[in-house]
């Protein structure tokens, strides 16, 4: 290399310009890769990344259905849904949960079971996002109060939504039933599906039965909302399908009547129309207010329903199993003429008491001093136990059991009615299996007048004198009339199970109905004040059920026993005798004589079916009666 040549310019060129090459090459080749990328975004997964984004600001929520409105036969509502507002807490967007809820507090009376509430369901299976309620029912200061700290507050909203309400509280609430929260348990049998934005359920009564039919199906909309999760506009919607309204055979007027009647006693009434064994009256006192329970009850008020030695919750036309007394002597004499035991002239001497053996164990008459000759019409005018003690140890156990069968006893027959017990109707094979015991003739005995290990509900009693009513026909008890909607009655409606009686000599039935008019309008009938004057003619029977066993010697004296250990009233009949309208049983918890505490009751039901309502301030309640006298 020359000595005046200090650098090789051409080859700095050469090298410059392979690297610029280079350099061009990695930013076309970046160039490339972004475009690529650009492409692959804008273009190739151009819909998953705009449905992303959108997530952002469209939320789709579910549409909750209107719960369908309850009627009774006269179109008056029954159940219906009112308006609420209630303040909601969306979890997921509250920066600070207790914060919020110390704010909450602070500015609405927001107690400590609303709070322990509201935490328990954020623990229940829910959808993200799904907005929880804290409080109900807010008023207009409580709504400016959150509206102005609004901006406090992200993720709590004011909602307004429609929640079952009761017209008529306590005097539906048995016959009804009531809607409640979903709880954990519920949540695990229902269709998360059309029940997504569904906060309430069907808990008892027909709201549970028919709960698929009242609920309706889920709608769903997509709403645009902003950073703060509040909607700003819908997007679209699907309308949800709202339930079916229900047009029920209870008459309120009736079922007013029956509560104004027992008003100050416990006890239960059941009305059937014995033409289609549709429930008219269920009435159960004292009862509760079913509105308490749609949002959630309180923890006092419910301790206060639930120790109460009235029991207000409990359902006694439904789920009281009672003793049914000289009630059941209709469907004893249809089964001893049936089954040939007795005869319609045959007649029994009653002395005052009754014996299996000389010298054995007297089964009392209610008459201390008896009733001498009696036949099957005077037995059951007068309620002769001694008539039914002798019918009931010739039939022995097994026939007994076959014709209370066929009457209903000892199951639920009812079509619609949840809840339902079904009493005890014992057998020879009941006894040997529950107490490891034959069954005794004295067993047989205590049978034949309804007492002894026998239970009915005011339910069955009803339903089994509908059967004498109808001289066989069998109507099993319901509540549904009619769907206000598209679908049919008949495929809403369970079908039907039983078949009608026939007896070997079917005038056995008018003969038996007679005896029990003789009851109400005979000389020596034990209910004949009860049928005095009346514009048409009634059949019944009373009934005195024990509530504890006397002595063999020992008399009954209701002044000297604590009022809760009195006799039960009991009482079942229909009218008109003819052309059957109405079937009622009538139980009177503690109530003394069956015909002169739950006779009067149902006369005054069957004059109001038939004859018409009287005015509220014309009705006498059972309070104002008298307690005691004959059978």
């Amino acid at each position: 290399m020359p000595w005046g040549e200090f650098k090789d310019t051409a080859a700095e060129r050469r090298l410059f310009q392979r690297r610029s090459l280079v350099a061009l090459a990695i930013v076309l080749l970046m160039l490339g890769g972004l475009v690529a990328r650009m492409y692959q975004l804008q273009v190739v997964e151009h819909d998953t990344y705009t449905t992303l984004s959108d997530k952002n600001r469209v939320q789709v929520q579910s549409v909750p259905p209107t719960r369908g409105l309850i009627y009774d036969r006269n179109d008056t509502l029954l159940a219906e849904n009112r308006p609420v507002f209630s303040v909601t807490i969306v979890p997921e967007r509250v920066p600070d949960l207790e914060v919020t809820l110390a704010t909450l507090s602070r500015l609405l009376s927001v107690s400590e079971e609303d709070v322990e509430r509201f935490k328990r369901r954020m623990h229940e299976p829910r959808r993200p996002y799904q907005a929880l309620p804290l409080r109900y029912d807010l008023n207009e200061q409580e709504i400016a109060a959150l509206a102005v700290h609004r901006h406090e507050l992200p993720g709590v909203e004011v909602a307004a939504e429609l929640v079952r309400y009761y017209p008529h509280g306590e005097i539906t609430s048995h016959a009804l039933g009531y809607v409640g929260r979903i709880n954990r348990e519920e949540l695990q049998r229902i269709d998360p599906v059309n029940y997504a934005g569904t906060n309430y359920i069907g808990k008892s009564g027909i709201e549970s039965f028919y709960e698929d039919k009242l609920h309706g199906k889920v709608g769903y909309q997509h709403v645009e909302t902003n950073a703060r999760g509040r909607t700003l506009r819908v997007l679209s919607r699907e309308n949800p399908v709202p339930g079916e309204d229900l047009k029920l055979h209870l008459d309120l007027r009736l079922q007013k009547l029956a509560y104004q009647l027992l008003d100050g006693r416990r006890g239960a009434i059941v009305a059937i129309d014995p033409e289609s064994g549709g429930l008219l009256a269920l009435a159960s006192v004292p009862g509760f207010d079913a509105n308490l329970f749609v949002t959630g009850i309180s923890v006092a008020a419910y301790r206060e329903l639930s120790t109460s030695h009235d029991k207000p919750l409990f359902n006694r036309a439904l789920r009281g199993q009672y003793p049914p007394g000289s009630t059941i002597k209709p469907m004893m004499a249809v089964a001893a003429l049936d089954s040939g035991v007795t005869t319609r002239e045959r007649e029994v001497w009653d002395p005052g008491y009754f014996q299996l053996k000389s010298g054995g164990r007297r089964y009392r008459d209610w008459k201390r001093g008896g009733h001498g000759w009696v036949d099957l019409t005077r037995s059951m005018a007068e309620s002769c136990d001694i008539y039914y003690y002798d019918a009931a140890v010739r039939m022995g156990i097994d026939t007994m059991y076959e014709y209370l069968d066929q009457f209903g006893f000892g199951e639920d027959t009812s079509l619609d009615v949840r809840g339902a017990l079904p009493g005890l109707l014992p057998s020879r094979d009941w006894k040997r299996a529950t107490r490891s015991e034959p069954w005794y003739p004295g067993d047989s005995v205590n049978l034949g007048i309804g007492q002894g290990f026998m239970l009915a509900t005011p339910l069955q009693l009803a339903t089994a004198t509908a059967v004498v009513a109808n001289r066989g026909q069998w109507v099993q008890p319901r509540l549904l009339r009619d769907v206000v909607g598209d679908d049919p009655l008949a495929a809403v409606l369970p079908e039907a199970t039983r078949e009608d009686m026939v007896l070997n000599n079917q005038d056995d039935w008018e003969f038996v109905v007679d005896s029990m008019e003789e009851v109400m309008h005979g000389r020596r009938g034990t209910a004949r004040r009860s049928g005095a004057g009346a514009s048409y003619r009634m059949a019944g029977k009373t009934g005195t059920a024990q509530v504890f066993s006397l002595a063999q010697d020992e008399e009954y004296d209701a002044d000297e026993i604590r009022e809760r250990l009195r006799d039960h009233a009991l009482f079942v009949g229909f009218a008109p005798v003819d052309d059957p309208e109405i079937v009622v049983s009538v139980i009177v918890e503690n109530g003394g004589g069956g015909s002169s505490t739950a006779a009067p009751v149902a006369r005054e039901l069957f004059d109001a079916w038939i004859d018409g309502f009287p005015e509220e301030d014309e009705v006498v309640s059972i309070s104002a009666l008298p307690t005691e006298g004959d059978r």
